[in-house]
């Protein structure tokens, strides 16, 4: 993978491709549920609540008013949703307390089966961080939790936006000492990826289950050596140590 010779350092998109939002937050909702009698919808409504948290996100990143903790935003899309047709009949059982426990399930997502490993293969060379629009803590409690072995952590509020804006990119690079050109985005998500692309750093794309699903656009993606657009494409972290003889 020559591709990446005189790259220093590789920042990773988190929700996604590191760990797994999806199935994570559907089983801490199902558990915490459990005994009021709740059953079988949970993947539907953190599917949503995700759905919600992109649009907000892109929201702010473009210019709009917001919060950049993504605690304060879960929240409020949390409270919309309850407020909502589809899940108005939830309302009674969401006291404050439930609401915060919730919302502090996305502290805790499970990563990735080659996740870890991967990880710990690819610090041996680079420089291994964080380019999220998580917050800080959640990032931290998140790298605690699923053993990521992060040597920084960079997050929206820690930045002041999200991606896709340019000071996200740009920003991480500028913290880091080094050129765009000497970083690689290592992402699940096109549109990430070509941001990134866009101010200079190399790209990898991960394939993961839960991502890019719309319109079969993960099938779509090529590397540039096949006409396409990024850099390199893996369907693991372990594959890509593997590629570059870190494992």
């Amino acid at each position: 993978m020559d591709t990446l010779t005189g790259v220093e350092a590789l920042l990773f998109d988190v929700f996604g491709t590191v760990v797994d939002w999806r199935g994570s937050v559907t089983d801490q909702l199902s558990k915490s549920a459990s005994s009021a009698g709740e059953t079988g919808y949970w993947d539907a409504f953190v599917v949503e609540w995700r759905q919600n948290y992109y649009q907000q996100t892109r929201n702010i990143a473009n210019g709009g008013s917001g919060s950049t903790n993504i605690d304060v935003v879960h929240r409020e899309i949390l409270d919309s949703m309850l407020e909502s047709p589809n899940w108005h009949h939830l309302v009674e059982g969401w006291d404050d307390t439930r609401r915060n426990e919730s919302v502090h399930f996305w502290h805790t997502l499970n990563g990735w089966p080659d996740t870890t490993k991967g990880l710990y293969a690819l610090k041996k060379r680079y420089i291994l961080g964080t380019l999220s629009n998580g917050s800080a803590r959640l990032l931290v409690d998140m790298a605690k939790h699923a053993d990521l072995p992060w040597d920084i952590v960079f997050s929206g509020d820690i930045i002041g936006s999200y991606k896709p804006n340019a000071k996200m990119y740009l920003g991480a690079a500028e913290k880091l000492g080094l050129p765009p050109t000497k970083v690689a985005m290592v992402a699940a998500h096109i549109y990430d990826l070509r941001a990134a692309a866009s101010h200079g750093m190399k790209t990898v794309y991960v394939r993961r289950p839960t991502e890019d699903q719309q319109n079969d656009q993960q099938k779509r993606v090529k590397t540039k050596a096949d006409g396409g657009e990024v850099d390199i494409i893996v369907d693991s972290f372990t594959e890509l140590a593997r590629g570059l003889d870190l494992l």
